[in-house]
């Protein structure tokens, strides 16, 4: 291993020069119940009974410390042992994963559904068994990581990338790929994670049914909607809800962000579903997610699919609209919308650093983003609004904020990022 360890530690000093070093992990070890106003705090290993407001993550409903959900799982796991015991085409399957993936279908108003043990895998499970070699692959510029994987795993015919959002460009790379490919699939998030802001998926289905024709094989719309599903859309239904699109061709989510648990899902027509089963490798030789995790996500679909889902769907987007709200009037600049990830855009690097680093000091985890992790110019803080947050846990976000906020601010504007 001598060599090796070396050479690691080599490429290891390299990313540390550039920056791209993600460094120690902060370890959660304790979470403080709710009280007098304000949401849960967490405590955090080497910080003593220190309790820290969390703003950093993807629990978009609060779903992960709902009693009923975890009853579910642990109900479950009583009934079931704690693992899966296998992958499912040899003994894994279990009736809380079938009873899961109906519940997904019916959700989303799909005919079938499959799930993965993350959204990730699902994503690299899904877009190479898409691809033939006569496909041409397209692509927003600011796709997720698991997206921009899968398309080099899958090595299309074609591969474009279009500018963000940019629909004039996206029909331009349809029609170049038409001449030399039988079939296209164009690949988006619904929402992007680091920015809160949605793709067009109205515009985006009306132009892939205007090239239909143009391909043998049709022009297929992949969305991967990990961050919108259960946070965007007046049921909670993401960014087709949001942008009032027709379905799109295949749907792909997870159960990790808003629904609290664990896992990712493909929605679509039955025929696709099945051939995923056969053929993705990310499914049939991977364990799934335990029949707990699933019962559990069962029960958050529930709840978010009831009055009571609606209710959280509201109070999440009024402490959003607190919270950005609350940064332009300190004059900090972010971007507009209703999506719970609101940027706080800093545009350099040393002082996301300090804001972060105040913010820690102040009992508030979030999660800065410097360059060259994102272009220079285009440093952030992600803030992550749950409806576990209430109006004083934003109101002592903004409190730490003011304290840092310059004196002579310009005057807050609607990021271009």
């Amino acid at each position: 291993m001598q060599g090796l360890a070396k050479a690691l530690a080599a490429q290891l000093g390299e990313l540390s020069q550039a920056g791209l070093l993600k460094g120690a992990e902060s370890v959660l070890c304790g979470v403080i119940a709710p009280r007098d106003g304000y949401g849960p705090r967490y405590l955090v290993e080497g910080e003593g009974d220190k309790p820290f407001l969390r703003m950093n993550a993807n629990n978009y409903l609060g779903m992960s410390l709902r009693k009923e959900v975890i009853a579910a799982e642990e109900e479950t796991a009583t009934k079931f042992g704690a693992g899966p015991g296998a992958v499912r085409f040899i003994s894994g399957t279990w009736s809380p994963h079938v009873g899961l993936e109906r519940r997904l279908a019916a959700f989303h108003s799909r005919r079938s559904a499959i799930i993965f043990s993350s959204a990730y895998a699902a994503i690299m499970g899904l877009i190479p068994q898409l691809v033939s070699k006569q496909t041409a692959v397209i692509s927003d510029e600011l796709n997720h990581n698991c997206i921009i994987n899968a398309i080099s795993l899958a090595a299309p015919a074609e591969k474009r990338i279009y500018k963000h959002l940019d629909m004039g460009e996206l029909e331009r790379c349809l029609d170049e790929v038409a001449k030399s490919c039988a079939r296209a699939i164009i690949v988006t998030d619904g929402v992007f994670s680091m920015r809160g802001d949605h793709a067009p998926l109205d515009r985006i289905m009306t132009l892939a049914r205007s090239r239909d024709n143009a391909f043998a094989e049709g022009a297929i719309v992949v969305v991967d909607d990990s961050h919108g599903v259960g946070a965007l859309g007046a049921t909670g239904r993401g960014a087709e809800e949001y942008s009032r699109s027709a379905p799109v061709d295949i749907l792909v989510a997870t159960l990790g962000k808003a629904f609290g648990v664990n896992g990712g899902y493909v929605v679509g027509e039955e025929i696709l579903i099945r051939y995923l089963r056969e053929r993705s490798p990310f499914y049939v030789y991977s364990n799934p997610i335990t029949p707990a995790e699933a019962a559990a996500a069962h029960k958050a679909i529930d709840v978010l699919d009831s009055p009571n889902g609606l209710s959280l769907l509201e109070h999440l987007r009024s402490m959003t609209a607190r919270f950005k709200a609350g940064l332009v009037r300190l004059g900090f600049e972010t971007l507009p919308g209703e999506h719970p990830v609101a940027p706080l855009v800093t545009r350099d690097s040393a002082r996301t650093v300090a804001l972060v680093e105040h913010l820690r000091r102040r009992g508030i985890l979030v999660t800065g983003l410097t360059y060259p992790v994102v272009p220079r110019g285009d440093e952030e803080i992600r803030f992550q609004i749950s409806a576990d947050h209430t109006g004083a846990d934003i109101d002592a976000a903004l409190e730490a904020l003011a304290e840092m906020a310059e004196s002579k601010a310009p005057a807050a504007r609607a990021s271009k990022l």
